[in-house]
């Protein structure tokens, strides 16, 4: 009678499937060292920082616990921060949501020369932030600004208005300026979920007596939502984190008007050098902003599963 043996997989097939097993780690190794790196030993190092008393150096010189948290929940101008940095979202968000869903209904006509268009529309959204910020302070300039000499000419004002310095016109300049540089953001984003909105769709909805708001609404409202909400929570996320114009145009002034969470954490940290309370700031933002992140991971894997 003859016996038959399995045969034991060689030693070369298991080192490959080893290999083959290590392979993804391997390749990722960079990205997770760069990201261990830049982003977890700094965010740990915050943490570290807002429950200690810092030298102007960044030193960390003795355990404060509680105490910058307490600190900065106790300040008066604590509210105003809080409040300022909710209308600088809302604000700015709002408005490059509606006029990018206006743009992009236009963007998405058929007409001549409409590439051309529709990269020129990209230019604001890729200059850099620090030159919008010096181009709009030139513009707004009370002496030479082109804004207020094109409203002198045309009457509707009398006299030069300082609009990043005086408390009432501050905070609207910086939206405005944002709102500016962000509708072609959500334009472009807005756009592509356009252009995926089934015709046939569109076509049975005119068929069944839908006039064009009827398909606007029941059709194209529908597919492009999804697209809509991602863009708005991850806006929010930028916006909340952005000091770039608040810090050049206004430095948070006048009268505390345009200071916002991240823009006082910046201040306290590298313009007053106390970074423990600086970190202290930016982790309570943290701390908020982490309830929009899981808000757009939830919207994406819901986008993902249809």
């Amino acid at each position: 009678m003859t016996t038959v043996t399995a045969r034991r997989p060689s030693s070369g097939r298991a080192r490959q499937r080893r290999g083959a097993r290590w392979a993804p780690v391997f390749y990722l190794a960079p990205s997770l060292a760069l990201f261990a790196v830049f982003i977890v030993y700094p965010f740990l190092r915050a943490i570290w920082f807002s429950f200690n008393e810092t030298s102007f150096l960044g030193g960390v010189v003795g355990f404060a616990g509680l105490g910058n948290y307490k600190a900065i929940f106790t300040d008066p101008q604590f509210g105003q921060y809080v409040g300022n940095s909710l209308v600088w979202v809302v604000g700015a968000v709002s408005v490059q949501m509606l006029f990018g869903l206006a743009g992009a209904l236009l963007l998405n006509q058929s007409f001549r020369l409409r590439g051309v268009v529709r990269g020129l529309a990209m230019i604001p959204w890729a200059t850099p932030s620090v030159l919008v910020s010096l181009i709009w302070m030139w513009m707004l300039d009370p002496n030479h600004g082109v804004i207020n000499r094109a409203l002198l000419g045309l009457g509707i004002i009398h006299a030069p208005i300082a609009w990043l310095g005086q408390s009432s016109t501050a905070m609207g300049s910086l939206i405005t300026i944002d709102a500016w540089q962000g509708i072609p953001f959500f334009a472009m984003m807005i756009l592509a979920a356009l252009q995926g909105v089934p015709a046939e769709l569109k076509e049975v909805a005119r068929t069944d007596g839908c006039g064009p708001l009827g398909v606007f609404r029941h059709v194209v409202v529908p597919h492009i939502m999804p697209t809509i909400l991602i863009t708005l929570v991850l806006r929010v996320i930028w916006t909340a984190n952005y000091v770039d114009l608040a810090y050049v145009l206004t430095g948070g002034g006048p009268a505390r008007a345009t200071t916002t969470m991240p823009l006082q954490s910046y201040l306290t940290a590298y313009k007053g050098g106390d970074f423990g309370q600086g970190a202290t700031y930016a982790m309570i933002q943290a701390a908020v902003l982490a309830v929009m992140v899981v808000i757009y991971l939830r919207l994406t894997s819901i986008r993902e599963k249809r």
